[in-house]
């Protein structure tokens, strides 16, 4: 029996401090190797949000150990059977990629731009990593080979 091949997802957002942050970080832990996980943003801050890395660490238990927020041109010239924005902006923008790519959008509430208290703002960033969490549950339980099968977009967005 042949290994089922390594999947590339990146996850894009608009600054990725926070939600393609933590979707990156939670399928490292959930995908078992079934997946190779990335994050970029369209307008990287350069800096992850102290909550991202709290709510992984205490909520997760995973340890973000090298999360920083970059630029999606980091990754422009590679290649990903998955692209899925987590953020209106990244999806309206809709960045090209090499080669033939699976597309989604995960509409998620961006936790850094939420106006309230520090308890409620921690409260929404866990919000979001438990709808990320599960979503991901909701992937991994896919097969690859079946997830390899999907129809993908040439760069221009067309099917082949």
């Amino acid at each position: 029996m042949r290994p089922s091949p390594t999947l590339r997802v990146l996850f894009l957002s608009t600054h990725n401090v926070a939600r393609s942050i933590m979707a990156e970080y939670l399928l490292r832990r959930l995908g078992h190797g079934r997946f190779e996980s990335f994050s970029a943003g369209l307008e990287p801050r350069g800096e992850v949000h102290p909550l991202t890395v709290k709510v992984l660490r205490e909520r997760f238990r995973i340890e973000p150990d090298g999360a920083r927020s970059k630029s999606w041109e980091e990754f422009q010239d590679e290649h990903f059977h998955l692209v899925i924005t987590v953020s209106d902006k990244a999806r309206e923008v809709g960045v090209a990629w090499s080669g033939r790519t699976v597309s989604a959008h995960w509409d998620e509430p961006d936790p850094v731009a939420f106006d309230g208290g520090d308890k409620e703002r921690e409260l929404l960033f866990a919000q979001v990593g438990r709808e990320l969490s599960q979503r991901l549950d909701l992937l991994c339980a896919l097969p690859t080979e079946k997830l390899m099968l999907l129809p993908h977009q040439d760069q221009d967005g067309a099917p082949p």
